[in-house]
């Protein structure tokens, strides 16, 4: 079978003319930009950037000194968009993050001063640190991508995309986030110890901080937007859907979930999926890209008995018996079994 591959995508460079690259180069550019100043499996950033190549907001949650916030920068820098990071404590007001109607000293008339939240990546720096009324702050502008104040609607830049970390919810200082906020992430990654060599080459190399401040954009905003684009045209076959469909209604009748996955986790997994689809060359989505994205897309999506979910844990387990067990139908043309390819 004739694998389809996307058509390069046009964009112009400084001098005017045309330039033409992949959306797969675009990805992989993206890729090698975050590694760059980040000692992570690569696997993991190949998740981070299929999140932003599909316009999903992204949860990175693990301990302090792992290299969060290292990710949220090096993503945002690696597109050349508008940026701005709020730091989360416990004193935040909602007014901090959307804005709020201010007195003009010079026409002693009221006029909207806008938050961090008007940009194009926000980064939400341990959102977990804030009071629950702080992180609602975010509700609205990530699922409608929109901020209502005093009763006037204001729409955000485009594209809007939310970068948050998180600690563990056992962390002292931590309110665990609602589930209808962690329902609206794409996807949740976390990014472990780095192996022995990278650490290796993190003591002997320039310090992270330095690199980040020089990181040039990998993608200008133009290739992002017509990467987006290929990302949402990408074609699910009918057994693709099924399969998914199949992932989600196993969350909701497995014995240890209390709450099994939604709608908009379902359309998740599939936005994933096309995204790294794009990444591996292909105009379809195959049972490898669904393989690869279902833990990051569907374990902090469903709640268990006890609360085992607010351990970061539960919800992998769950998830990978599940995988374990569902398996794909015939014509989703997976390219081995059991372990999904991510670039």
């Amino acid at each position: 079978m004739t694998t389809a591959q996307p058509e390069p995508l046009a964009t112009p460079s400084n001098d005017g003319t045309s330039v033409t690259r992949a959306p797969d180069e675009l990805f992989a550019s993206m890729v090698d930009s975050v590694r760059t100043v980040l000692y992570a499996d690569r696997t993991t950033v190949v998740l981070a950037v299929a999140c932003f190549a599909a316009g999903g907001h992204l949860l990175v949650e693990d301990l302090p000194g792992l290299g969060k916030t290292t990710l949220a920068k090096a993503l945002a820098r690696s597109v050349g968009l508008g940026f701005r990071r709020v730091q989360f404590t416990a004193d935040l007001l909602p007014a901090d993050v959307t804005g709020a109607m201010v007195l003009d000293p010079a026409t002693r008339t009221p006029v909207f001063r806008p938050g961090p939240v008007f940009t194009n990546v926000l980064m939400a720096d341990e959102l977990n640190r804030a009071s629950p009324r702080a992180q609602s702050a975010l509700l609205e502008a990530m699922e409608e991508r929109q901020v209502t104040v005093d009763g006037t609607t204001m729409a955000l830049p485009r594209p809007f995309l939310v970068v948050a970390t998180q600690n563990p919810y056992d962390a002292a200082g931590t309110s665990p986030l609602p589930h209808g906020q962690r329902d609206r992430f794409l996807l949740r990654l976390s990014l472990g110890y780095p192996t022995r060599a990278d650490e290796d080459d993190l003591l002997a190399g320039t310090d992270p901080a330095e690199l980040l401040a020089q990181l040039e954009p990998a993608v200008t905003p133009n290739e992002l937007a017509a990467l987006m684009a290929v990302v949402a045209g990408v074609s699910v076959a009918p057994p693709a859907r099924t399969y998914v469909l199949d992932l989600v209604a196993a969350t909701r009748t497995h014995p240890a979930v209390r709450v099994g996955a939604s709608p908009r986790a379902a359309l998740s997994v599939l936005r994933a999926a096309r995204a790294l689809a794009v990444a591996n060359g292909r105009t379809y989505v195959n049972a490898d890209d669904i393989l690869a994205v279902a833990p990051a897309a569907l374990a902090h999506r469903i709640l268990l008995h006890g609360g085992d979910e607010t351990a970061g844990e539960g919800g992998q387990r769950v998830v990978a018996e599940i995988l374990d067990v569902v398996g794909a139908p015939l014509g989703t043309a997976p390219a081995h079994q059991g372990q999904g390819a991510v670039g």
